[in-house]
């Protein structure tokens, strides 16, 4: 049976990863700089100081320290979580990426005011905008959560 720590362990990971393809970013990319990858593809260099979509980007500030905040209080809860439900192994995988992927986001916030952004899709004319691993992970992690919600067997009481 999984313990928590190893489900710690995997956010740690997820973590390192991020931080790890966010310095590369920085070190290669210059800020509003486009570098074609593949039809569909672009490495380009953002700062994102709102959420997800830069949903309150346009805000004086503020909201470096929300998001910080509202993430920390989230990866509280999933290492809480992890503890109770260890041998759950999709929700706990979905919560060990979506607390990686928020606290690899916290430490952008807390470094750069901003979350690091690199990776931009797009296909006929429409962009999507750029996200990092930190933010593929936490969109996986929110599918599998749905996923585990309709494949898990409640117990019975």
């Amino acid at each position: 049976m999984p313990k928590p720590g190893h489900w710690y362990a995997l956010a740690a990971l997820v973590i390192v990863l991020d931080q790890l393809s966010k310095w590369l970013a920085l070190a290669s990319i210059m800020p509003g700089e486009v570098i074609y990858f593949a039809p569909f593809w672009n490495w380009v260099l953002t700062f994102n100081p709102g959420a997800a979509f830069s949903l309150l980007a346009d805000q004086p500030g503020w909201q470096r320290w929300f998001f910080t905040l509202l993430a920390l209080a989230v990866a509280a809860w999933i290492a809480l979580e992890l503890r109770k439900h260890p041998e759950q192994k999709l929700l706990s995988l979905a919560l060990t990426l979506v607390m990686g992927g928020a606290l690899g986001n916290v430490i952008d916030r807390v470094r750069f005011g901003a979350v690091v952004d690199f990776v931009q899709w797009h296909a006929a004319g429409y962009y999507w905008p750029a996200f990092n691993v930190a933010d593929s992970a936490i969109c996986l992690g929110a599918a599998l959560l749905i996923f585990a919600s309709f494949t898990h067997k409640k117990d019975s009481p």
